[in-house]
């Protein structure tokens, strides 16, 4: 049982807390963070705590979509590396993630069209109070692109290698569920011009 719990949920905690984020997402809490407007995303912009391994590898997920994308910890340092353990975990997915560096909240410029996807429903409330007032930016919970939806994509940092990938796993079918709902927020291709003799 325990580990079933470890590989699909993190710890008991993590199964905890899914399980409150399912009962809200049922209870209908959480509509005020569904997507409400696709067509005016402009840059998909990845939260967690750290910048280090949820958020991070989504970043990396998201440029392979050709999304136009940035990425951000509530409590970090800007300039941190992923611990070894998610750069290995990534590896296995094959996915590098080794030239990642964390931005903190502080360091990180808000743009109009923004769309903030986080991994908890409390990263969400938290955002958008940092947020305040903003109505040109929207904020989202990455977990429900997954099929099931899964609200809570509970942190696998210092966690087993297993729910690393797991998490890891769900993050990756997020994000390419995600990339088809957003059309205006892909890089442009650069444009070629004619040269003249």
């Amino acid at each position: 049982m325990k580990e079933t719990i470890d590989r699909r949920y993190g710890t008991w905690r993590g199964m905890i807390r899914a399980a409150l984020a399912h009962l809200e997402h049922a209870t209908g809490r959480l509509r005020s963070f569904a997507l409400r407007d696709p067509a005016g995303v402009r840059r998909a912009v990845f939260v967690c705590h750290g910048n280090i391994c949820r958020s991070a590898f989504a970043h990396m997920e998201a440029i392979r979509h050709g999304l136009n994308v940035a990425s951000l910890g509530l409590s970090t340092s800007t300039g941190g590396r992923s611990p070894k353990q998610a750069l290995a975990a990534s590896e296995r997915a094959g996915v590098d993630m080794t030239a990642h560096r964390a931005t903190s909240w502080p360091d990180f410029k808000v743009k109009p069209g923004d769309l903030f996807l986080v991994m908890e429903v409390r990263q969400a409330h938290e955002v958008r109070r940092r947020l305040g007032p903003r109505d040109d930016v929207q904020i989202a919970l990455l977990g429900m692109w997954c099929k099931p939806p899964m609200p809570h994509l509970h942190d696998p940092y210092k966690l087993g290698d297993p729910y690393f990938d797991t998490c890891f796993v769900r993050v990756r079918e997020a994000v390419a569920n995600l990339s088809a709902d957003l059309p205006n927020a892909r890089i442009e291709p650069p444009t070629t011009r004619n040269k003249t003799a």
